[in-house]
């Protein structure tokens, strides 16, 4: 098959996919995935750079290693020196998913938003971009996010956007991607699907997070890298597109923003 598509983030390494892992990426490969980034964190800072050791085994996957909002008051500082290290790995692309999570509230805020801020700065230091996690935190997340764009050059991608059309604009004009999820094909998804239309298309991309959010007609069950297929396809009909050329432009997008071929 023709290798087309792209899933710029999924969670390889969560224990629900610990039975069939291996079928899971042929599955992926034979459904057409030319790239795919396994999304480090793990079951917290001590996992940070989990998918490593599933991206080394394939010249197609890729992975990020971060400590995300919810695991924030667990992070010490020897978190941030490993994190250090891991930017170092020629595998790790970005530093993620790192960001702010007030919906849930498992860190304290100040703590989320200090962790955040640091991680930031390691990004920087290695000069990888970003993934970033956000819920119900977009006025926190633009100002510190603002702070280090505007005079720093830093770089990302708005994983799984839920946000505002607003929130899309800001970040686009800060250079970030816009990656959307599985959710984008939910029957009361119509505001993520408007900013969806809306976009350049130069600046999308499309991901799974799985095993979370299977998209329709799988949602309910365990979500997989092959069903960006149905990510891929809910965004190329909403830009009167088919699957191959939206496939095709998500996936350009990607490997031109990591520098990929």
């Amino acid at each position: 098959m023709n290798q087309f598509l792209v899933d710029s983030h999924c969670h390889l390494d969560d224990a629900q996919f610990d039975a069939d892992r291996e079928e899971v990426i042929e599955q992926a490969w034979a459904q057409g995935l030319r790239w795919l980034v396994t999304v480090g964190g793990g079951s917290g800072p001590d996992d940070l750079a989990v998918g490593l050791s599933i991206a080394a085994r394939y010249d197609w996957i890729y992975t990020s290693a971060g400590i995300h909002p919810h695991e924030a008051q667990r992070a010490e500082k020897e978190h941030l020196d490993r994190l250090r290290q891991a930017a170092s790995e020629p595998k790790v692309i970005a530093v993620g998913e790192i960001g702010l999570d007030y919906y849930y509230g498992h860190s304290p805020r100040d703590v989320q938003k200090q962790v955040f801020a640091n991680q930031l700065e390691i990004a920087e230091e290695a000069k990888l971009p970003v993934i970033i996690h956000c819920r119900d935190a977009w006025a926190d997340l633009k100002e510190i996010v603002g702070s280090h764009c505007a005079s720093r050059g830093l770089r990302g991608i708005l994983h799984c956007f839920t946000g505002s059309r607003e929130d899309a604009f800001t970040f686009l004009d800060w250079g970030f991607l816009i990656s959307f999820a599985g959710n984008v094909t939910f029957k009361k998804a119509d505001p993520v699907r408007a900013v969806a239309a809306e976009i350049p298309l130069n600046r999308m991309l499309a991901e799974t997070d799985s095993p979370y959010l299977a998209p329709v007609p799988n949602r309910g069950k365990r979500n997989q890298p092959a069903y960006v297929r149905e990510v891929t396809r809910q965004l190329a009909d909403l830009r009167h597109l088919s699957l191959e050329e939206m496939g095709a432009l998500t996936t350009k997008n990607f490997e031109d923003f990591f520098g990929l071929k």
